[in-house]
């Protein structure tokens, strides 16, 4: 059985890298302060990865 993980923008993309901007986008992320919930997946970790200066995650039930 797959988790969940509770993903939170906490800084801004000003400045960072086109593909940084992009995977957030991707994980549904706009702006600081938005939440997205998603499956724990190794895809997703891959991209949580990548914005992992930018982003705060949890692990949800």
């Amino acid at each position: 059985m797959t988790g969940r993980l509770k993903v939170q923008q906490q800084r801004s993309t000003i400045g960072c890298k086109k593909n940084h901007r992009d995977t957030l986008r991707t994980l549904g992320l706009k702006r600081i302060g938005d939440v997205v919930v998603k499956e724990d997946r190794p895809e997703i970790r891959g991209m949580l990865r990548t914005v992992r200066h930018l982003i705060v995650v949890e692990e949800v039930d």
